[in-house]
C-alpha cells in the first residue's frame, strides 16, 4: 500500500474484503465485485447531511455527519467486524476515497486491522471499467448463436457451458430476455453500469486460446446498451445457425415464458407495445387467443407475423457472417435436445 494504507486497484485482490461504505442506494446502483456494504450514512442520511451542505453550511453538514458516521462505525464494528483476527485486512472505498472510506479505515486501524482505502475511490473503479469496454472485448474470438425467436438460443448456451465451452450469457447478465416480452416477472433489469461491472468481471475470466459462445443481440436488451466494442466484435465474428422446427420453437416458447399463462392481463399489456407494428384488428385477434387460452395458436401467430420477420430483416443486415454460417437442425429443444446439439457444435469445432 501506499501512503497513509492507500491502494491502487490493481491491489485489490490482495485484500481478505472488500468494503463499499456508501449508502445502499449508490451499493445499488454498481459496485465493485465481491464487495460488501456497510454504508457509514443510509440513504436518509446522506440525503440530510448533503441538504445541510447547501442550505446551511459545511461546517453545520459535516458536525451532522460526523454524529451519524461514528454511530454508523459502532454499529458495523459491534455486528460485522467483532469475529474478524487480527491479521484480517479490508480494502474500504466510498465515491472519491475520501471522508468516508478514510473515517471508517482510521478506526479499523486504531483497533489493529490493516485496512486501506482505495486511491479515488468508486470513481477510480468506474473509469477501469469504462477503459476496459473500450479495449477488452476486441481481443476474444467469438461465435455467435444465431437463430429465430425460440430457438432456444439462451438454454443452448447453457448446455454449451455445461460441456466445458466457454460462454457470455449477456441476456442472464442483463436479466432480460432481450424481446418486447423478454422482461423477468421476479427480477427487475440491472443499472447500465451494473451490467458493465458484471460484463467485465466474466470477460476478465475468459480466456483467448479459446472460443466464447455468445448469443446474437441487437444494440440494446431491455432498457440496457451493449458496449460498442463487444458488439462491433460480435457482428464481425463467425456465426452459427440454430434450425429449429416451428413446433419445438412453439413448445419451447410456451414452456420458457410459462409465467405469463398465469398473468394474462400482464402479456396484453406487454403487447400493446407493438401497436405502432401490428394492427388494431391483430391485437384484438392476440387478445382473444390469449382469454380462449390458446397458446399454441398466439405463439405461431406472435413468430409469424411479428418476430420471424423481424429476424430475417435484422440478422444479415447486423452480422456480416450471418448467410454464410453453418446449420444445425433440430426438432428437440429440451434439455436432453440441447444437451446434443450442444455437442455436435462443439464437435465440428465451428
Amino acid at each position: 500500500m501506499g501512503v497513509a494504507g492507500v491502494a491502487k486497484l490493481t491491489q485489490a485482490n490482495e485484500f481478505d474484503e472488500i468494503i463499499d461504505v456508501r449508502s445502499p442506494a449508490e451499493f445499488a446502483e454498481d459496485h465493485m465485485p465481491g464487495a460488501v456494504n456497510c454504508p457509514v450514512l443510509s440513504n436518509a442520511e446522506r440525503a440530510r447531511v448533503g441538504t445541510l451542505y447547501k442550505q446551511e453550511s459545511p461546517f453545520a453538514a459535516k458536525k451532522i455527519g460526523a454524529a451519524l458516521v461514528a454511530r454508523n462505525i459502532a454499529e458495523h464494528i459491534e455486528t460485522r467486524f467483532l469475529d474478524k483476527p487480527r491479521s484480517w485486512r479490508p480494502l474500504v472505498y466510498c465515491w472519491r476515497g475520501g471522508k468516508r472510506s478514510g473515517a471508517l479505515a482510521h478506526v479499523l486501524r486504531q483497533i489493529g486491522w490493516q485496512a486501506g482505502t482505495l486511491e479515488g475511490g468508486y470513481k477510480s473503479y468506474r473509469r477501469h471499467v469504462v477503459a476496459a469496454l473500450s479495449e477488452l472485448p476486441r481481443r476474444f474470438a467469438y461465435r455467435v448463436v444465431t437463430g429465430a425467436t425460440g430457438s432456444g438460443k439462451s438454454r443452448l448456451l447453457e448446455a454449451l457451458a455445461a460441456q466445458g465451452a466457454q460462454v457470455l450469457d449477456l441476456e442472464g447478465l442483463a436479466a432480460h430476455k432481450g424481446s418486447v416480452l423478454g422482461g423477468l416477472p421476479d427480477e427487475a433489469q440491472p443499472s447500465q453500469k451494473m451490467f458493465e461491472s458484471r460484463l467485465l468481471a466474466v470477460l476478465q475470466r475468459l480466456t483467448f486460446d479459446r472460443p466464447a459462445y455468445v448469443e446474437a443481440e441487437s444494440r440494446k436488451i431491455g432498457v440496457l446498451q451493449v458496449p460498442d466494442a463487444l458488439l462491433e466484435s460480435m457482428r464481425a465474428s463467425p456465426c452459427l445457425r440454430i434450425e429449429a422446427s416451428d413446433a419445438a420453437r412453439v413448445a419451447f416458447l410456451i414452456g420458457d415464458y410459462d409465467y405469463f399463462l398465469a398473468d394474462p392481463a400482464s402479456l396484453k399489456t406487454k403487447l400493446d407495445c407493438l401497436r405502432e407494428l401490428q394492427s388494431s384488428e391483430t391485437l384484438s385477434r392476440w387478445n382473444e387467443l390469449i382469454d380462449a387460452g390458446n397458446w399454441p395458436a398466439l405463439v405461431e401467430e406472435l413468430l409469424a407475423l411479428h418476430y420471424d420477420p423481424l429476424y430475417r430483416r435484422s440478422q444479415g443486415r447486423n452480422y456480416a457472417n450471418f448467410t454464410a454460417a453453418p446449420r444445425f437442425e433440430t426438432s428437440d429443444l429440451s434439455p436432453v435436445g440441447l444437451k446434443k446439439l450442444a455437442r455436435e457444435i462443439l464437435s465440428t469445432s465451428v
